[in-house]
């Protein structure tokens, strides 16, 4: 029978991250916690679970995760953040995994909760994501925000039944400080990828976000939190490619 990491890395986390730990503690044998110097309890929480707490200035998310990776003592990975955790149906798939894991790695779907609110649709369900896998097999890759863990042969993957449960905002101000911060680094990472923000961007992109989200997706079907979602959705958008114009402008006025 294999032996499997928990990996996870966090900051400020005090909230949310017992939640985390207690879904792993009798799932794998190890759990490694790389925290970027959090401020409030999150170490204390984690060392009462007995997990291998490492300090580690944060080298964005990409980079971060691969850095907890290579921090395991075991080469079988199951990868969660803080705000995360197994649901039990989850947790009965991975420990069947111990005696038979036969892939490179195994997909799983990733349940949201949005303002108290488990949300079924739009872009937020089922959410894949990968997140049991063997090191070496693949790395964490993506730009400053959408980081992915990405097999080396994609084909040699599975999927596991049960979802993450992530418990991601809970306040609408909460969103929106988010949206604020990530279409600034998504407007960065746009410009050093040589992206442009024409007017066609700027007004076919968002609308085309919230028309797939809403309508496509059915996120009507989540209500008025469905319809806030698929909003934020093209807000974002919106937001990335007109902050991406202001940086082009900036940069072509330098000297």
């Amino acid at each position: 029978m294999i032996k499997l990491s928990g990996v996870i890395i966090t900051f400020n986390e005090e909230r949310k991250i017992e939640a985390c730990l207690a879904s792993l503690k009798n799932v794998v044998d190890e759990i490694i916690v790389v925290d970027s110097f959090s401020t409030d309890r999150t170490e204390e929480i984690c060392l009462s679970y007995g997990a291998t707490f490492i300090k580690q200035e944060f080298l964005g998310y990409k980079d971060q995760k691969n850095f907890a990776v290579a921090q395991a003592t075991y080469d079988h990975i199951i990868s969660l953040d803080g705000d995360e955790a197994l649901s039990p149906e989850l947790q009965e798939s991975i420990l069947a995994l111990k005696s038979n894991w036969t892939k490179d790695g195994y997909y799983m779907n990733r349940f949201n909760n949005y303002c108290g609110q488990w949300i079924n649709h739009s872009d937020w369900y089922p959410d894949k994501k990968l997140r049991a896998f063997i090191r070496g097999k693949g790395e964490w890759t993506g730009n400053r925000i959408h980081e992915k863990f990405k097999l080396y042969n994609n084909k040699a993957s599975g999927k596991l039944k049960g979802d993450i449960l992530h418990w991601n905002y809970p306040t609408y101000s909460a969103h929106n400080l988010q949206i604020e911060k990530f279409s600034s680094i998504s407007a960065r990472s746009y410009y050093e990828l040589g992206k442009k923000a024409t007017l066609w961007n700027i007004l076919f992109n968002p609308t085309w976000a919230f028309f797939k989200a809403y309508f496509l997706r059915l996120g009507f079907l989540d209500g008025v939190n469905g319809f806030i979602i698929c909003a934020q959705t093209a807000n974002l958008t919106f937001l990335k490619y007109i902050k991406l114009r202001e940086i082009i402008k900036s940069e072509n006025q330098k000297p």
